[in-house]
């Protein structure tokens, strides 16, 4: 059984990677919006970032909604 300091501590973690995942997202769009095609070569490095971002917002959130159904 989890603790509510442990859901809230969870909870707080979602919200930073939302965030996070979010400005790697602005980033992407910038990118699309202001430097393509000059700036192609940024594109893999900002897609993998984000990507990263948006799967540790989505394991992270996915483990707080299990744990809050528990």
């Amino acid at each position: 059984m989890s603790t509510d300091d442990e859901l809230k501590d969870l909870d707080r973690e979602v919200k930073k990677l939302k965030r996070i995942a979010g400005e790697w997202a602005a980033r992407l769009h910038d990118l699309v919006e202001e430097r393509l095609p000059a700036g192609y070569e940024e594109i893999p490095g900002i897609a993998r970032a984000t990507y990263d971002a948006c799967k540790d917002w989505a394991e992270v959130s996915a483990k707080l909604k299990s744990m809050q159904q528990s």
